[in-house]
């Protein structure tokens, strides 16, 4: 049976990105300098003005000289995404941190001792997929819907007459056949904030060739299947026009609905909180699966309970596409055989406790290149694994 389906994105300047890459910023930070701090940093962002709110820990000649380094951090991360506007400006908004030591009831449970293993930071599910639709094993729509926006934010900081302003959505819905392929784009939907005066002819003769350079050949549609700011004009925009807070956006950060949700946000989280790692680790193990051949389609849940270590469970669904034992993979994952799935296993083998965080804050945490924005980062897109499956199964 034929379906529609559609995924969106929304920019660096979107007021909720905004927040995550402020808090992914103030963990990078803390990692820079101590890396087994603890951080679950929240950031709220609207006219002219940044809060930060959560829980913080690192040792005690660190905090201070970390301290001082969060508002001038903050502030270069706003100047990078491109805010100079009257109302939203990186060097005059107001900034207020609220950071404060974290509870020792939620240390007690993580951290090891000589007679236990360090737990989880906290229960809960988590969730990875991977599929044949692209070259990096991911839904089409969600992807499609990051590069339209990564293009238009290397477009709009390479010109410094641009029209274009941070704020930006993407929404792409494709079209699938009967047997799951892709038969092309039905409606592509883009809403990008602008200068004052600039005319919807100019938006859409902007954006139209570079949104046709990033699909496949053959997919991109004419104009009245491709809606461009369809209030009319989209002149105010990031947090002055519309409040931003961190963790509002799990599904353009994962799969674009294509896959389950746990529910747990990434940014601002250390690598403590299986919300982030094991989330990272469940998308590693299932990429490496569909790319060992084992299954054209995967997904993977792991379950934890705050202060345990082992996961409480683990399941593997590869949606009838597999050239295995469903029972085989569980069994295998579950053994640690080959990845250790401690929330420590898990740092360790990913590398986690690095300062890696602030490029995860837009166009998604996976579909990217491991190693793309430096040494460590997105770790686990790498496909080092697939041999090693291959064999063991």
């Amino acid at each position: 049976m034929s379906f529609l389906f559609t995924s969106e994105s929304v920019s660096e300047g979107h007021p909720d990105k905004v927040c995550d890459k402020i808090s992914d910023t103030v963990l990078d930070l803390f990692l820079r300098q101590e890396a087994e701090a603890r951080v679950a940093c929240e950031t709220l962002a609207t006219t002219n003005r940044i809060v930060l709110a959560g829980e913080v820990r690192a040792s005690e000649d660190k905090i201070k000289k970390i301290f001082s380094e969060i508002e001038p951090a903050v502030r270069a991360a706003v100047a990078d995404i491109g805010y100079e506007q009257e109302k939203f400006h990186h060097a005059h908004f107001e900034f207020q941190n609220y950071l404060h030591e974290q509870s020792a009831d939620i240390a007690q449970g993580v951290d090891s001792t000589e007679k236990k293993e360090e737990g989880a930071g906290d229960q809960g599910l988590m969730f990875g997929y991977a599929c044949r639709e692209t070259e990096e094993l991911m839904p089409a729509p969600i992807h499609y819907a990051h590069q339209i926006l990564k293009e238009l934010a290397a477009h709009r900081k390479a010109d410094a007459n641009t029209i274009l302003g941070p704020d930006a959505k993407s929404q792409v819905t494709l079209r699938y056949n009967d047997d799951g392929s892709i038969a092309g784009v039905d409606k592509l939907v883009l809403s990008t904030q602008h200068k004052a005066g600039v005319s919807g002819e100019d938006i859409r003769a902007l954006v139209t060739p570079l949104v046709a350079e990033i699909l496949p050949k053959g997919w991109m549609v004419g104009p009245e299947d491709f809606l461009i700011n369809p209030t009319g004009k989209f002149e105010i925009g990031g947090p002055d026009g519309d409040a931003g807070l961190t963790g509002r956006k799990i599904i353009v950060d994962t799969y674009g609905g294509a896959a389950p949700h746990g529910g747990g946000a990434f940014s601002g989280k250390d690598p403590t909180k299986v919300d982030r790692s094991a989330a990272y680790a469940a998308r590693y193990l299932a990429k490496n699966i569909v790319a060992a051949g084992l299954a054209d389609k995967c997904t993977i849940q792991i379950a934890y309970a705050i202060g345990v270590a082992a996961p409480v469970s683990v399941y593997v669904n590869t949606h009838g596409s597999q050239n295995v034992e469903e029972a085989r993979l569980s069994a295998l994952l579950t053994s640690n055989e080959v990845m250790d799935l401690t929330p420590r296993g898990i740092r360790t083998h990913l590398g986690l406790n690095n300062p890696i965080y602030t490029p995860t804050a837009a166009y998604g945490h996976f579909g990217r290149r491991a190693g793309e924005a430096g040494k460590g980062t997105f770790s686990w897109e790498a496909i080092d694994l697939a041999d090693q499956l291959r064999v063991a199964l």
